[in-house]
């Protein structure tokens, strides 16, 4: 065997071993980034869900206090009925 021939067969060999190592390297890299980018996302929608039930909480408060009044006054409306009946 010639020396080119033995020295491209070795470097094609090693070269394809790094590629494989390097390919497998920038993988890991963008798998991170696109987990971190999820994970801010995940977090956002988190947060946002989180203002959300906030705001129906105080809603559903809001809500449960005007049936209540609604609830007095048919009371009300009860007794008069049935003073008047």
């Amino acid at each position: 065997m010639s020396a080119p021939i033995y020295l491209t067969t070795l470097g094609i060999f090693f070269g394809t071993v790094l590629l494989v190592f390097g390919m497998r390297y920038l993988s890991v890299i963008a798998q991170a980034k696109y987990r971190h980018a999820s994970d801010d996302a995940y977090r956002q929608l988190a947060q946002q869900a989180l203002q959300q039930q906030a705001e129906t909480a105080a809603t559903l408060k809001a809500l449960q206090a005007t049936l209540g009044e609604v609830n007095g006054r048919l009371v009300t409306v009860e007794t008069v009925l049935k003073e008047v009946g």
